[in-house]
């Protein structure tokens, strides 16, 4: 296998972005912004020339929407990603507007959740969320970029569904086990079975499945959940995965910095493992 490691970076407005990926002895990194108001030129220009003179390899622009966002199976289904119709048209603007930005930075993807996906495909609702993923996927393809999804609210079925029924050719899949795992989507080896097709790298992450059927499994330190790292490695070698692996630890401060560290390890191991 032919994989970098790599962190989230998050957008500011000044300051070194990519310092911390150096300080991992890392060269790859996804860049995830919240805040349009910060989508501007000037600062698609400090992150090219920053990441040129870092030599940080930023691999896709992760774009958040405006609005409400509850992550959990309560309030989620009505305020995540482009399924809420209330929020829809305002998020397909951001989007494209994020379409903007990375192409300015010189970025190749846009990514980011789509919401709790309707399963049943005779759904209304299904048909409205096509057609607003197709108008972003139209436009990011307009300006040579691609659109990928992160796994998470919806069955790997339900993804590889819509894809093929938005039937764009710039489609793909930051694919992310352990949001398979802790929504209780599906099982992370079963998932690469239905999607190989389609995924472009990995969110390093794990985490345990729901057992409160209100709330989201807990994440947790990669090898510590139920994904199975060492399984899971062997089944992307076995169908010739080479994207990367981007860790993402959902805590912060020290504590934080001494997992990915130690996820660094973990997967390089993995990695030199694996033929």
């Amino acid at each position: 296998m032919k994989n970098e490691i790599g962190v989230i970076v998050g957008l500011r407005a000044e300051g070194d972005l990519f310092g911390e990926v150096k300080r991992f002895d890392l060269r790859a990194c996804q860049l995830v912004g919240w805040k349009p108001e910060l989508w501007t030129g000037e600062t698609a220009d400090r992150v090219r020339l920053q990441a040129g003179a870092s030599g940080v390899r930023v691999i896709g622009f992760w774009a958040g929407w405006p609005g409400p966002a509850v992550w959990n199976f309560v309030e989620g289904p009505t305020t995540l990603g482009l399924v809420p119709a209330a929020y829809r048209a305002q998020r397909v603007a951001a989007l494209e507007r994020a379409g903007a930005f990375a192409r300015r930075a010189a970025l190749p993807a846009v990514i980011t959740h789509l919401g709790f996906v309707p399963e049943n495909p005779s759904d209304p609702l299904f048909a409205e969320v096509v057609a607003a993923v197709r108008k972003v996927a139209q436009h990011l393809d307009g300006l040579g970029l691609e659109f990928w999804f992160e796994t998470g609210q919806e069955t790997p079925t339900t993804l590889l569904r819509l894809i093929q029924a938005v039937g764009t050719a710039n489609l793909g899949i930051n694919l992310d086990p352990a949001n398979l795992v802790m929504y209780g989507k599906g099982n992370p080896m079963d998932a690469l079975s239905v999607l190989c097709d389609y995924v472009r790298n990995i969110h390093a992450k794990d985490g345990l499945y729901p057992t409160d059927p209100m709330r989201l499994g807990r994440e947790v330190k990669v090898g510590g959940g139920a994904v199975r790292y060492p399984e899971f490695v062997r089944c992307l070698g076995e169908i010739g995965f080479e994207g990367e692996f981007i860790i993402e630890r959902e805590i912060s401060g020290d504590q934080q910095r001494r997992d990915i560290a130690d996820t660094v390890a973990y997967l390089k191991r993995l990695l030199a493992e694996t033929p």
